[in-house]
């Protein structure tokens, strides 16, 4: 036996145990999902708020607009539509669009353009998904 000679540590395979615990960890972390408890005070208003009433806005293959069971012409929609706004002063309501999928899509910004014209700000559009 040589006294002289000194021992080589070989760290790779713990540098590789390492690497491959970080890369789990890295992929973990994103998916854990934590909750803090926390007990609300009781407010002072015992009855729920009533949902806002909705408009539904469909928009037909042939670009027949109905407004409920009211039908508008597709090109003068945006002033027609004014004027049936005028009996929602304050537009709280929510404005729910329903279009034919073989529609264009400028042909279902058109009539988004015409109902944030007339001042709505809940807007959604209604899918089969």
């Amino acid at each position: 036996m040589d006294w002289e000679e000194k021992p080589e540590i070989n760290i790779t395979p713990l540098v590789d145990v390492m690497l491959v615990l970080v890369a789990i960890l890295m992929l973990t972390m994103p998916m854990l999902l934590f909750e803090e408890r926390i007990a609300l005070p009781k407010g002072s208003k015992q009855t729920p708020i009533g949902e806002s009433a909705s408009i539904v806005i469909r928009l037909d293959a042939t670009k027949a607009v109905w407004v409920g069971k009211q039908k508008f012409d597709y090109e003068s929609f945006p002033d027609s539509f004014v004027l049936y706004a005028n009996q929602f002063p304050d537009r709280s309501h929510k404005i729910l669009i329903a279009a034919d999928g073989d529609l264009d899509y400028k042909d279902v910004i058109y009539i988004l353009k015409s109902v944030k014209a007339a001042r709505f700000t809940q807007i959604a559009l209604i899918t089969d998904g």
